[in-house]
């Protein structure tokens, strides 16, 4: 879901010396799962078996995700360092749809770094995140990383998808035929709809963090 640019500087250095590389949550997940865990407090056999599917998803998207040419120009025009930070949970469905694709663009570019904390270990950063009041991720948090101050986010989920969910709660449709639903969108779309938001994001935070002198040239 493409969200506004803000202007606030709320991720510390001690929560980003704290954040693990994709590669590092991987073999986290591949840890916990070998002990009969999932990341989090909640070890219920439910939940450990809902991180299991999402590992064989995201290795599907590893595979299956083809950057558009369009969103690779887009990051080529990249100036500046970002780091995006993404609050994230194994045990998330919608994590592990968007989580390959997200790496997948923010690799294409060697100016943007990508980090991840848990959202559950972050409480106080999540809730300043909130999606119609909850908790909900993954959460993409861009930041300029010459100041640490927040460019935009994006997030818990492309905009249909996110409109399918809201129109089942609205109906109170049972958890497992929205989830149903839900990943059927995603196999469909296959992050097509996550590129192009985050095309268009990218190309705002391009703007934010373009030097002065830029700015001015295309202003005259």
């Amino acid at each position: 879901m493409i969200e506004t640019p803000m202007a606030t500087k709320t991720i510390t250095n001690e929560q980003l010396a704290n954040a693990i590389t994709y590669t590092q949550y991987r073999d986290l997940i591949d840890a916990l799962l070998a002990e009969g865990k999932t990341t989090g407090t909640n070890h219920s056999e439910e939940m450990v078996e809902y991180t299991r599917m999402n590992m064989h998803r995201m290795r599907r998207m590893e595979k299956n995700t083809v950057l558009h040419d369009d969103v690779i120009q887009v990051l080529l025009s990249v100036q500046t360092k970002m780091i995006w930070v993404v609050l994230t949970e194994a045990w998330c469905g919608d994590a592990a749809q968007n989580l390959p694709a997200l790496v997948k663009i923010a690799d294409a570019s060697p100016l943007i770094e990508l980090k991840l904390l848990m959202r559950d270990e972050n409480p106080e950063l999540m809730d300043q995140y909130l999606t119609n009041g909850g908790r909900s991720i993954p959460k993409l948090i861009a930041l300029d990383a010459n100041t640490m101050e927040v460019l935009g986010t994006w997030g818990p989920r492309p905009v249909p998808a996110q409109e399918l969910v809201l129109e089942a709660k609205a109906k109170d449709m049972p958890f497992k035929e929205m989830a149903e639903q839900l990943h059927g969108w995603y196999a469909k779309d296959k992050s097509n709809t996550l590129q192009v938001e985050l095309r268009e994001l990218i190309s705002q935070w391009s703007e934010l963090t373009a030097p002065a002198e830029l700015n001015v040239a295309r202003c005259s």
